[in-house]
């Protein structure tokens, strides 16, 4: 489980660190990724020189080892990453000040010099046209929008300090050469100087993914389990959401089933119901009514929805209204998280391969559509900034074609043959019958979803809900609109 650090998905990114750690061992905190391929790591000649081959036992003691290097790491980053603000000017001395070093600060050191930036330990710098576009004040930030108010390059290009204060309360005021003042808080410079790849997981509010198979069907009534009573007293949209991003599923009970109006409604609580040439929210029957198997009675595979747009559905939702006249159509679901896990675990090229080369899908079914995306995409897609496992993209009913030479395809194959066994491994598929007044909402970007044949005649309805949407609603319920505001710069 070796591997470089943030090589993520291709052999040829740049390697932004010189130490090597695991493939379950991230230098993120310990409540980012760590759990969930955090990185795309791939072997590398170097560390072939270094373990050989043939890992066995020798990987296991080189494991060991990088991860107490990792936990030393961590330590050292923490302390290089106390702030350490340089303002830079052309006057040819340097006045330095030890600031912040308070019990409030816990031993950490702030110092002011005359010089043209603001400047970290570890050399990450925010510059002074930086600092001066992000001051929060109501001339610059409307009270109301947040949104911008000033002019960027209105800002000299020379702008630079001409005095600063550190309050009592550790709030940074800049008195800047065109006349502006700025206020910041030490907790905004902190996590401004942060690296992209420390951002990210706050961004998408990441939540330590629960990885299951089958065997989940025994916890989803549990305390802690992915499912939740509409209108009890532990229902909330931060907790519906939680689970979601835990789980990447969670089932909604004693939703009244009498009509879709209240389905329609527990959607438009999460966000607006997402658009698409099927409509928004669909209530249906296995009528082919629109030309897609969804909509017929015959049985269909593990799969995620939507793979034909550059930006896939993020949330989807069932809830079987009725059923009469007949039997059958359970639910399957499978994490693609653990089976992505798995094939990792188990073949390190085929991982490799259905990370990098690019597949294409459509959706030509109805007269005068037919939907592609801007470009192919890989099955398993990686997050740039963390490297973390991303999304998902799996259907073979949508595929198209696969951007590689004619003569290399077989690769392609033999590695999603791979991935397709482990979908259909009977530990990792997960079957519920639904019943009316169970709304069945999923992580369209982790969880594939099918169901068995059936006779009689069913009705469903449900929608999708963008991605963006729902983890933005997610990071408000979880984190309150100051913090979320906080951590955009």
């Amino acid at each position: 489980m070796l591997a470089s650090r943030n090589i993520r998905c291709a052999s040829r990114a740049p390697l932004r660190r010189t130490f090597a750690t695991t493939s379950r061992l991230s230098l993120l905190p310990s409540t980012r990724c760590q759990d969930i391929l955090p990185d795309v790591e791939f072997k590398t000649g170097a560390l072939d020189s270094l373990a050989g081959k043939d890992w066995g036992k020798k990987a296991k003691n080189i494991e060991s080892d990088l991860r107490k290097l990792t936990l030393e790491l961590r330590k050292l980053y923490r302390k290089s990453h106390d702030l350490r603000v340089v303002i830079e000017s052309s006057r040819n001395h340097v006045m330095t000040q030890n600031v912040w070093d308070t019990p409030k600060s816990r031993g950490r050191r702030c110092k002011y010099s005359w010089h043209q930036m603001l400047s970290w330990a570890d050399h990450v710098c925010s510059p002074n046209i930086w600092l001066r576009d992000n001051c929060q004040c109501s001339a610059c930030v409307h009270e109301s929008t947040k949104q911008r108010l000033l002019d960027t390059f209105s800002i000299t290009q020379d702008v630079h300090v001409k005095d600063y204060n550190v309050s009592k309360k550790n709030d940074l005021t800049i008195q800047w050469n065109d006349g502006h003042q700025s206020t910041y808080s030490r907790a905004f410079l902190v996590r401004a100087a942060f690296p992209e790849e420390y951002k990210g997981p706050f961004r998408q509010a990441w939540k330590k993914p629960v990885l299951w198979g089958a065997s989940i069907a025994s916890e989803i009534d549990t305390i802690r389990g992915p499912s939740i009573k509409f209108g009890s007293k532990y229902y909330s949209m931060k907790s519906l959401l939680a689970r979601i991003r835990e789980y990447g599923f969670c089932y909604v009970t004693n939703v009244p089933h009498e009509s879709p109006s209240d389905t329609e409604q527990l959607l438009k609580s999460i966000a607006f119901i997402r658009e698409t040439h099927y409509g928004g929210f669909y209530d249906f029957t296995a009528d082919l009514a629109s030309k897609d198997t969804a909509y017929t009675n015959i049985a269909l595979e593990a799969h995620t929805d939507t793979t034909y747009f550059s930006d896939p559905a993020g949330l989807q939702a069932f809830h079987l209204l009725s059923h009469t006249d007949g039997e059958g159509g359970a639910s399957l679901l499978v994490d693609g998280f653990k089976v992505a896990q798995e094939l990792y675990d188990t073949d390190r090229e085929a991982y490799r391969v259905l990370s990098t080369v690019n597949v294409h899908a459509h959706a030509s079914g109805n007269e005068g559509i037919s939907i592609q995306a801007y470009r192919g995409f890989p099955v398993l897609e990686h997050d740039g900034a963390t490297g973390a496992l991303l999304r998902v993209r799996w259907n073979t009913a949508d595929r198209a074609s696969i951007e590689l030479p004619i003569e290399e395809t077989g690769r392609w194959y033999d590695a999603a043959r791979k991935f397709d066994g482990l979908l259909k491994k009977k530990e990792n598929e997960y079957w519920e019958q639904l019943t009316p007044g169970k709304v069945l909402i999923f992580d369209n970007w982790r969880v594939l979803h099918g169901r068995s044949s059936f006779t009689g005649k069913r009705r469903i309805c449900g929608g999708y809900v963008n991605r963006d949407d729902w983890i933005s609603r997610y990071k408000m319920e979880l984190l309150g609109r100051e913090e979320v505001l906080g951590g955009l710069a």
